[in-house]
């Protein structure tokens, strides 16, 4: 990658450009800023509803912050024809604007050369929503202030990949999203704020994932200010682990529902929306 943050108050890259012939220049541009950079990790479309938070209150007189880049899985191959796509969240990103030298596809979170690419931005903070890497400690060192996660349960409960699917799957009554610190333990960092919810009856898991995702922004938005001037790291409230849940991925096997079940059941899985074995 070209791109970085070579001062924390001034925002440099190289734009690369090429003529007929194959040959390229490249040119530095700079823009002075006084704003902390701050780099968000997300991948899936839900997440989108998070970087729109960010870029939306980094454009206010007052903001504290930038986004300085973004990171998100590499391109994959999908539908019949199997072209290359970018990421759901890089796509809503470039919809956007954002510079695409400015968005980091690494395959892991732990490459060399994208750890490289990190350190140039210099990064105040990083925030991560479902982004779907295990981030290393290599990682975890580079931003000053952390790395805060968005994760859609009432943490400790239903630490994992899917905490949404499994609460519906168990009947619970109660949800909800914590913003908290993120460390090498799956999603075990301490807890800066939660929000609370109930679960509606007939509610879907994706429809309660967008839920969860839209009030874990407004709850990350009002947090920042805590986190940038280091009162959420005292306030932060460790989890206690012997209450822990996990929620692992729903596996193929759990991708059917059968009449031989009880109806709470049924009912219960129903909310995943999977498929019906008749």
């Amino acid at each position: 990658m070209n791109s970085s943050l070579v001062f924390r108050r001034f925002w440099c890259f190289n734009a690369a450009t090429s003529s007929s012939s194959s040959s390229s220049a490249s040119s530095t541009l700079c823009f002075a800023s006084n704003k902390k950079p701050l780099v968000f990790l997300g991948s899936p479309q839900v997440s989108a509803t998070v970087l729109d938070a960010l870029l939306n209150a980094s454009t206010a007189p007052d903001s504290l912050f930038e986004v300085a880049a973004i990171v998100t899985q590499p391109p994959s191959r999908k539908s019949r024809g199997k072209k290359l796509m970018p990421s759901p969240l890089a796509q809503h990103a470039l919809d956007r604007g954002f510079p695409s030298n400015l968005i980091f596809t690494p395959e892991r979170a732990g490459e060399d050369v994208f750890l490289s690419n990190l350190r140039d931005l210099q990064p105040e903070l990083c925030i991560t929503a479902a982004y779907g890497n295990i981030l290393p400690s290599k990682f975890l060192n580079i931003p000053t202030s952390g790395t805060v996660n968005i994760h859609p349960s009432l943490l400790p409960l239903y630490r994992g990949a899917a905490p949404v699917q499994r609460s519906l799957q168990d009947g619970v009554k109660e949800t909800g999203v914590s913003l908290a610190f993120t460390v090498r333990a799956l999603d075990a960092g301490p807890v800066i704020a939660r929000k609370r919810m109930e679960i509606e009856d007939q509610i879907k898991a994706p429809e309660l994932l967008d839920l969860l995702f839209y009030e874990g922004s407004k709850l990350l938005i009002r947090e920042l200010p805590s986190i940038f001037d280091g009162s959420a790291k005292v306030k932060a409230q460790p989890q206690d682990d012997s209450k822990a849940t996990l929620a692992p991925k729903i596996a193929s096997e759990e991708s059917w529902l059968s009449f031989d079940e009880e109806a709470p059941v049924l009912h219960n899985k129903g909310g995943l929306e999977l498929e019906l074995k008749l």
